[in-house]
């Protein structure tokens, strides 16, 4: 079978698992991962998997994935928000990274700058995923679904800083390390420089004559493939990916934000995601899993009882118990940089394949719980959950 016909076959239980996925309030994009977590089991498509075109294709759903999750973040709405956002995202983030780090370091023996790396990336909020969420339950509007998506924002600043952390961890591993990093950070200090340029240049993309969408859509993606590919230079093109959607925000005019975030979205998810997401679970140890179930189950017990407790003792004052203990259960959802940090460095090596595998189940099982649980809550708390 030929990888057009494999990508068929790909897209197309994709899409049927999806519709089923989506009648329990979970995100269609999470079947292809599961895909992957079937194939990793068995794959009579090995050849095909294993292909640098297959694999070229699911990094650029990461690199698409990332300019999006770059594109999206708007520091004027974290201004707007109340200290409380910002005291709450940091104990949030303080606490699950202390946790996870010991977790990390002494179950696993990874030295404690990966295990530090590793836990911030799984203290963050998959708000992609979370808005959708919120979305079902008409709560996206309310006070209470403004604060849980302006904590998800803030965090994101949070995932620029690791994947530039990891950028500059990367380059050490790929030999001749002070001249490699050297390298790394000039090139990421001119990425930064293009992008405050861009930044500054607000709406300036407006004095450009595009004939048509499609001339428009072919400029943005010019634009993100010249950041990724400066970036992927010195293995930061992750950092590119990011960097390319921040500044593409201000450079462009306001009125075609929602065209290129639309566009943008169908391009990522209707082609290059999937194949991302079924690259992460292809390379998941099932076995290992199955073996050690309870190391499992503890690490979903740790991680978000952690959020959810932290972020319970920090709102019950201000938003109320019932509040507050639905802030926690939400700000469990992760599903995007958590997923693209931990596949990095396990392609680097800098973690064994048992770690990852416990944190790709961890998202798997918990990814399940989650809307049944909010949906619970919802159900129960209705009218204290919407003042």
């Amino acid at each position: 079978m030929g990888i057009i016909l494999f990508l068929a076959g790909v897209f197309l239980v994709t899409f049927l698992v999806g519709r089923l996925l989506e009648r329990i309030k979970i995100p269609w994009i999470f079947s292809a991962l599961l895909i992957g977590l079937v194939l990793a089991f068995i794959n009579p498509f090995t050849e095909i998997t294993s292909s640098e075109s297959f694999i070229t294709m699911a990094e650029l759903g990461m690199y698409f994935l990332l300019f999006i999750i770059g594109f999206e973040i708007d520091f004027s709405e974290i201004r707007r928000r109340k200290g409380f956002i910002f005291k709450t995202t940091l104990a949030i983030i303080l606490a699950e990274g202390l946790f996870g780090s010991f977790f990390v370091h002494y179950l696993f023996d990874v030295p404690w700058l990966i295990s530090v790396l590793v836990a911030l990336s799984f203290a963050t909020v998959g708000e992609a995923v979370l808005i959708p969420i919120l979305d079902e339950f008409r709560l996206t509007k309310t006070p209470l679904g403004q604060t849980i998506i302006g904590i998800g924002v803030l965090d994101d600043i949070i995932e620029v800083t690791t994947i530039i952390a990891l950028s500059a961890i990367l380059a050490g591993t790929l030999g001749f390390e002070g001249t490699r990093v050297s390298l790394t950070l000039l090139v990421l200090g001119f990425l930064f420089a293009l992008a405050f340029v861009f930044a500054k240049l607000e709406n300036k993309a407006s004095k450009i004559q595009f004939k048509g969408i499609s001339s428009f859509f072919l400029f943005v993606v010019f634009f993100a493939f010249a950041f990724i590919g400066i970036g992927a230079l010195v293995g930061a093109g992750a950092v590119g990916a990011m960097l390319a959607g921040m500044s593409l925000r201000n450079f462009i005019p306001n009125h075609k934000l929602k065209v290129v975030e639309q566009e943008m979205r169908t391009l990522s998810y209707g082609l290059f995601a999937p194949i991302f997401f079924v690259w992460v679970g292809l390379d998941t140890n099932v076995y290992y899993l199955l073996k050690y179930p309870l190391l499992l189950v503890g690490l979903i017990l740790m991680i978000n009882a952690t959020k959810i407790i932290t972020s319970y003792l920090m709102g019950r004052k201000l938003l109320g118990k019932k509040q507050a203990l639905f802030l926690g259960v939400s700000l469990t959802v992760k599903f995007s940089t958590s997923i693209v940090i931990i596949k990095l460095l396990f392609e680097r090596g800098l973690i064994p394949i048992e770690l990852y595998s416990v944190l790709v189940g961890t998202t798997v099982l918990f990814k399940f719980i989650v809307p049944f649980l909010l949906s619970y809550m919802v159900k129960k708390w209705d009218g204290a959950l919407r003042t």
